[in-house]
């Protein structure tokens, strides 16, 4: 009779599943080491881009605000003067050409529009995130917590504004306005030393008023559009030295 003898599959060390699992351990955190490290480098790198972008936009903003301060400056020189004219009686008469000129372009200021284009999108798609330095981060909310405070500021200069064009309507001719317009939107001063409809000194002192109120206004602006400025010349630099940008 065949004696069938069983084969026997040797049983391997509790050693060998070690160095199993630890080997398919090493791959998988190798792998997930590798795969953080991109993510890393990634983000480096779309920070590194909206920082540049924010620069950018940064020294945009720059020759705006400069423009706009030079233009607030003129303007508050020219209102100071056009104050002096509607207040003494006899310089009204004599500089009628001042004073139309004084009434069109002296009120005229232009809103500061800065381009907030790369830090809108940082905030509204969550991509703030990526600034990974406290200190950069705060010094850019510095800067663009200063543009609501100017706005509002400008907010009242024009309900101010509304206010003096007003009582404007009752002092000065429209013909005379209209022959004072070039055709690139200039304004001229008119030759011929036209008068006020109406002297009534009640009228030009609450036109005056309003010169007051609105001079103020802008010489509130004007510092604050001042240390914006100095503010993003700062930002430039601090963000060009850490970020490394040429």
């Amino acid at each position: 009779m065949e004696v069938h003898h069983h084969s026997h599959t040797a049983r391997k060390k509790w050693t060998h599943y070690f160095w199993e699992f630890l080997m398919l351990f090493l791959a998988v955190f190798c792998g997930f080491l590798a795969e953080y490290q991109l993510e890393h480098k990634i983000e480096k790198d779309r920070e590194k881009q909206f920082i540049k972008s924010l620069v950018a936009d940064l020294q945009e903003d720059e020759i705006i605000i400069q423009k706009n301060i030079t233009g607030n400056r003129a303007n508050i020189a020219l209102m100071d003067n056009f104050l002096t004219i509607v207040s003494t009686p006899s310089l009204l008469k004599e500089q009628g050409n001042n004073a139309y000129y004084m009434a069109r372009v002296g009120p005229r200021i232009i809103s500061l529009v800065t381009n907030n284009k790369t830090f809108e999108q940082l905030k509204n798609s969550g991509s703030f995130r990526l600034i990974h330095s406290n200190e950069a981060a705060n010094k850019i909310m510095e800067y663009y917590n200063q543009l609501p405070q100017i706005t509002k500021l400008e907010d009242l200069y024009f309900e101010e504004f509304a206010h003096y064009k007003t009582i404007a309507s009752k002092l000065f001719e429209p013909t005379v306005f209209r022959a004072m317009e070039n055709e690139d939107g200039t304004i001229k001063r008119e030759a011929n030393n036209p008068q006020l409809r109406t002297s009534n000194p009640e009228i030009l002192k609450e036109f005056g008023l309003y010169i007051v109120y609105m001079n103020g206004t802008i010489r509130s602006i004007a510092p604050m559009e001042e240390n914006l400025l100095k503010t993003g010349k700062d930002l430039i630099n601090y963000l060009k030295e850490k970020y490394h940008l040429d």
